[in-house]
């Protein structure tokens, strides 16, 4: 699958949460709530949680590996700054 559609929903308050995006993958599949987090050591992202009732967050979509991660996150990182 490649990605073909980033939209970025910039928030504009104070706090390390800088943007909420939406991906779409090959005009079929889309993952909604992927944030963008800035930290000490730079921005990264965050996929789509839920919390269980034990007060843990688990990822509802993530890449299943390393090597697709790395590539989504620089793919969404990229339109952040471009846009």
């Amino acid at each position: 699958m490649e990605i073909t559609d980033i939209r970025i929903r910039k928030i504009e308050t104070e706090g390390k949460m800088k943007a909420v995006v939406s991906v779409t993958f090959s005009n079929e599949f889309v993952v909604h709530d992927i944030k963008v987090i800035e930290s000490q050591s730079g921005l990264f992202i965050a996929m789509p949680s839920r919390k269980t009732p034990d007060g843990e967050f688990r990822d509802i979509a993530h890449p299943i590996n390393a090597e697709a991660r790395e590539k989504l996150q620089t793919a969404i990182l990229e339109s952040y700054k471009n846009s």
